[in-house]
């Protein structure tokens, strides 16, 4: 934890917005660690602007905050669509894109997921899929194809609080531990677990 705290102090810091938000969250809303925070959201934003992808997916929206750091590196006419399955927050999610200015390069969708990723026919240069853990291996089954060659796909939480090496893991890290083996041997990618917070994932796309 002090090694994060010396990274965070070495980092640029979050904009007025993002620091709002996270205040928000954490005081406000229910499961504050799903939140990307400062660390994260500066690595998603520099990946963004490195890429200058002109659309993005993202899966799991929760209240705003990664969609607003992959937002940043967008080309002029570049749009993010981003998906979530709780209405509740629907209505402050907005708002937070409207004060980001956001509000019309951002394509907010509420509803289940894995209905919603079949309906879209995109070319997406950068995914991030960071919604429930379960379905972790169809929401890129889903993509992969919707992902343009030398594209790329983040996935979060891929660590899952380091239960992945568990002896004898629980379901839900069954799922994560299911996921990275198939991206693992998945030929169609390249990939770089990073052990940032609680693991990304880094896949790039580099066949058909």
């Amino acid at each position: 934890m002090e090694l994060q705290h010396y990274a965070e102090r070495h980092t640029t810091a979050e904009s007025d917005l993002l620091r709002a938000i996270n205040r928000e969250t954490h005081a406000r809303i229910l499961k504050p660690r799903m939140l990307s925070g400062h660390l994260q959201g500066r690595i998603l934003a520099t990946i963004s602007h490195m890429i200058r992808p002109k659309r993005v997916l993202e899966i799991g929206t929760y209240t705003g905050y990664s969609a607003i750091c992959l937002a940043e590196g967008l080309t002029p006419d570049g749009i993010l669509i981003t998906i979530d399955i709780n209405e509740e927050l629907e209505k402050k999610v907005r708002k937070f894109f409207g004060d980001a200015g956001l509000s019309a390069k951002i394509d907010y969708r509420i509803g289940d997921a894995l209905k919603i990723i079949s309906s879209i026919q995109e070319t997406f240069d950068l995914v991030f899929i960071d919604a429930d853990k379960e379905n972790y291996s169809q929401y890129f089954d889903l993509v992969i194809d919707k992902v343009r060659l030398g594209g790329f796909i983040l996935a979060d939480n891929v660590l899952w609080s380091g239960k992945v090496l568990d002896a004898m893991p629980d379901k839900e890290t069954r799922f994560i531990i299911n996921f990275n083996k198939k991206i693992q041997d998945d030929v169609r990618v390249e990939n770089v677990l990073l052990p940032l917070r609680d693991g990304i994932f880094v896949i790039r796309k580099v066949s058909l």
